[in-house]
């Protein structure tokens, strides 16, 4: 039965985070990569229907023997933190056991890479879950969307663009790979996962 978990003990092993905004209007540009990537695992996994809960869209599935709580926060991106907390402190899940999935303009499409923590790098996604969480000790796969194609372009403009069709088979692969981490973080740990997939 869907989120039967006992208040005070969390029974999920991770919580998965995909970062987007929510609205038709946004569907598949480049800011919500995170929530493509959810939506893999989601259909990957054979994950239950999507319940809105404390601003976001959250759904389970086994990866292994291990029991995940994918979540969408519905926020939009610049409060995503809230969501992010929200969430996590009802599961009272740990924020070691927290991966989010967000979007990178600096990584070519296709690319993807993961850190054990560090700052946001500008994203005010991460940014948001940084200052809500009060910390930076938050596991995150960064999922490329390509630089802007020249320095004056407003980056509002780009990351809310749409792929091109040249670049959405990269993009599918980026989010295969991403799906790939995201199993083998919960199986085999973080360190193995870097290794295997910041290549």
């Amino acid at each position: 039965m869907f989120f039967k978990s006992k208040f005070g003990s969390s029974s999920y092993d991770f919580m998965v985070v995909g970062l987007g905004n929510p609205g038709k209007e946004y569907e598949n540009t480049r800011h919500n990569a995170g929530f493509m990537a959810a939506d893999k695992i989601i259909s990957e996994f054979g994950a239950t229907k999507e319940k809105l809960k404390s601003n976001a869209y959250i759904s389970e599935c086994n990866i292994g023997n291990k029991r995940i709580l994918i979540v969408k926060p519905q926020t939009f991106m610049n409060l995503s933190g809230q969501a992010v907390r929200d969430v996590a402190k009802f599961y009272k899940i740990p924020n070691d056991k927290i991966i989010v999935m967000f979007d990178d303009i600096s990584l070519d499409v296709g690319k993807i890479r993961m850190r054990r923590n560090g700052s946001h790098g500008g994203h005010n996604g991460m940014r948001n879950i940084s200052e809500c969480m009060s910390t930076n000790d938050i596991m995150r796969i960064k999922i490329g969307v390509g630089k802007k194609p020249h320095p004056e372009y407003d980056l509002k403009d780009w990351v809310l663009s749409r792929f091109s069709k040249d670049e959405q088979t990269n993009l599918d692969s980026a989010l295969t790979k991403t799906v790939s981490a995201v199993r083998e973080i919960v199986t085999r740990g973080i360190d193995q996962a870097m290794n295997k997939y910041n290549s």
